[in-house]
């Protein structure tokens, strides 16, 4: 369709955009599984679906059907089974289901009650390997018992420090633990248990004797949240034994093909957030020291590329069949690519194209890379490359026709000088039947964190944004990460410096662009961006608009209150407030509220376990206050997250307040 006769993007597209996640592919490398996630309107639920594509010729079809999310398919060694959580029986609790690969009914595996939160194969296809967090007891109680469950929690009683999640809820006293299910039978067997230390990140021995996982042993794990180390255990259960590593946070281990490794991703010392993540690679006896293969370069191993239209996780270090490679994303420029080290530190690209590599896997003999890439034009689509001759196949079109009836408006990226003289990356979005002979409205989008990067991935709410008529610009300010650890430590303890300077150079450069009216422009930003969004608005009235999102205004109040909880103060000094309350109070918008005159709309959840509600209201009271015009507005039973994962609807209505907010104030006469 020419792009003449496309039609602009709407908010209400968010029930038509079908997303795709978590592609794997067979042993034998004739079947790629993924799930597709769609959107009842109706209903305002969340569905999704395994489809199937033989490869390399074959057409997606849809294997799961029904009212239900199917999620998490894993292939068993022989390939003959997938397993797969789904919660067609019961949409509150998930359970592992089985379904042939041949055809036939899928059949329920486990019956456990609390959160499956992750599960693997025994190399032997025998057993599975859970990370499971039972209920508490007296919540399956009053589940059970209907007087009960109407009249629903009595009280909370509260025995550690990070007893909340946002996303999730109030936690449960159960922990999370490893447990083992046998694949014939379904009996599950406990293979760790405690009420002080959480297992996590279970991995399989290739013999399938031992498991090795992440735990934090410290006296108090929650008061000394970096001192997780490697462990491993035997499959039928015992004693512990603890690998020796360098004190630091760490994920996601990961044995090579002989058994004589661990990798596993981390960086080494406490409370220094700032330093990139790396790979590395320890002797699983625990015979011998840790070694970083990623240490002379600068980037971060991560999947983080912000963007709204679903998540990209962090696949674990995947060895080479020959173990002589390791394969790992890296979050670098805007982009997240797929890499591989030697175990001599040698690095080199597998795929580095502008977008984003989140879930990957290999057939059994690694000759073929199935994954997912999404970029700024596509929210994602499976790709398959051919290992030997370095071809790529994209398997999936989905949205394909959605896509092609939209007008998208045109990005231009763009290198720039921050405020010391640093290089910058920005994106420059114009608003489809963009006239360059004419001057534009712009908002400023200010990215969350901030220890993350935007990039080329498809962002629904700046194309939104666009298609209103505006043209709207984001870049990576320091602070974030994607480009070097002294680009992330730059506001270590600073938060308000170096990173408001990046964003006034930032939003001066593209006030110079012949087609941008500089009376008319706006800046919003949500979590961290709505702390830099609060700050901008004390320290300047450059902006004729501000929209604060799910922000941070006080980092006093903040202690304690965020599920976060104390360890915000790792990066304010490392010191309670009641030791320095002065640093806190310089770093908090709040304190410059005061000579803030941009009109501001306030957007907070009232469920935010991130960033409290009372954050926004200290913003909205303030500005009442002050005389200056502002609106809050709450959406109940969200979390932090509701322009990324929030009930449709209202999504739907942020973005229209958004809109209609700048409207008011960019689109009329000045």
């Amino acid at each position: 369709m020419p792009t003449e006769e496309r039609r602009l993007l709407t908010a209400h597209d968010l029930y038509l955009f079908h997303l795709v996640s978590q592609p794997q592919i067979s042993p034998r490398g004739d079947l790629v599984v993924y799930c597709e996630h769609s959107v009842d309107e109706e209903t305002e639920k969340k569905y999704a679906h395994l489809w199937a594509v033989p490869v390399p010729d074959g057409e997606p079809r849809q294997i799961t059907h029904g009212k239900q999310s199917d999620t998490n398919p894993r292939f068993s060694p022989d390939g003959k089974t997938i397993a797969f959580l789904s919660n067609r029986e019961d949409e509150k609790q998930p359970q592992v289901y089985l379904l042939p690969t041949d055809g036939g009914e899928a059949r329920r595996l486990t019956d456990l009650k609390g959160t499956i939160e992750a599960f693997s194969w025994s190399p032997d296809g025998g057993r599975l390997l859970l990370q499971f967090r039972a209920k508490d007891a007296e919540q399956i109680q009053r589940e059970e018992d209907e007087e009960k469950k109407k009249l629903g929690v009595v009280c909370r009683e509260i025995d550690r420090v990070f007893y909340k999640e946002d996303g999730t809820g109030y936690l449960p006293h159960e922990r999370r633990h490893l447990w083992i299910i046998d694949v014939q039978t379904g009996q599950a067997q406990q293979l760790t248990e405690g009420s002080v230390f959480d297992e996590w990140d279970p991995a399989w021995s290739p013999n399938g004797e031992e498991i090795a996982f992440c735990s934090n042993h410290a006296d108090d794990p929650d008061l000394d949240p970096d001192a997780i180390d490697l462990f491993v255990v035997a499959a039928n259960g015992g004693e512990m034994r603890r690998i020796p590593t360098p004190i630091g946070p760490k994920s996601s281990p990961s044995f090579s093909p002989d058994g004589c490794s661990i990798a596993y991703y981390g960086h080494e010392g406490r409370a220094e957030g700032w330093k990139n993540t790396r790979l590395w690679i320890v002797p699983a006896n625990g015979a011998g020291k840790a070694h970083c293969l990623t240490c002379e370069y600068d980037f971060d191993v991560s999947s983080w590329t912000i963007n709204d239209m679903g998540s990209l996780p962090q696949v674990v270090p995947i060895w080479s069949k020959k173990g002589d490679e390791i394969y790992f994303q890296v979050a670098h420029h805007g982009n997240t690519v797929l890499k591989r080290a030697t175990l001599n530190g040698a690095v080199s690209d597998v795929v580095d194209r502008d977008g984003v590599v989140g879930v990957f896997c290999f057939d059994g003999e690694q000759e073929r890379l199935v994954y997912f890439h999404g970029d700024m034009k596509d929210p994602g689509q499976v790709f398959l490359k051919d290992m030997a001759t370095g071809n790529d196949k994209q398997l999936t079109h989905v949205n394909a026709d959605l896509l092609e009836e939209i007008n998208l408006g045109q990005i231009e990226e763009v290198w720039f000088k921050g405020a010391a003289g640093n290089d910058l990356q920005g994106w420059i979005m114009t608003p489809p039947g963009f006239d360059p002979g004419k001057q534009y409205p712009s908002v400023l989008e200010i990215h969350g964190g901030p220890l993350v990067q935007y990039g080329n991935f498809f962002m629904h709410e700046f194309y939104y944004l666009a298609a209103q008529g505006y043209v709207v610009y984001f870049c990576n300010p320091r602070g974030g990460q994607g480009y070097g650890e002294a680009h992330s430590k730059a506001i270590w303890n600073d938060w308000g410096g170096a990173d408001y300077d990046d964003l006034m150079a930032w939003a001066e450069y593209v006030s110079q662009r012949p087609y941008i009216d500089r009376k008319r422009m706006g800046v919003t930003g949500g979590s961290y961006g709505g702390y830099m969004t609060n700050w901008i608005i004390g320290h300047t009235d450059r902006f004729a608009a501000a929209v604060t999102q799910r922000s941070v205004s006080n980092l006093i109040s903040m202690y304690g209150s965020s599920d976060f909880n104390w360890a915000f103060q790792e990066e304010f000094g490392n010191v309670p407030p009641w030791e320095d309350m002065e640093n806190y109070w310089r770093q908090s918008p709040v304190k410059y509220i005061g000579s803030a005159v941009t009109p501001t709309l306030v957007i907070h959840s009232e469920n935010d376990m991130r960033c409290p509600i009372e954050q926004g209201e200290q913003v909205f009271v303030a500005l009442k206050r002050l005389g200056v015009d502002t609106k809050m507005v709450r959406f109940p039973d969200e979390p932090h997250g509701l322009s990324r994962g929030g009930r449709t609807d209202r999504r739907i209505a942020r973005l229209r307040y958004i809109s209609s907010w700048f409207d008011r104030y960019l689109k009329k006469e000045v």
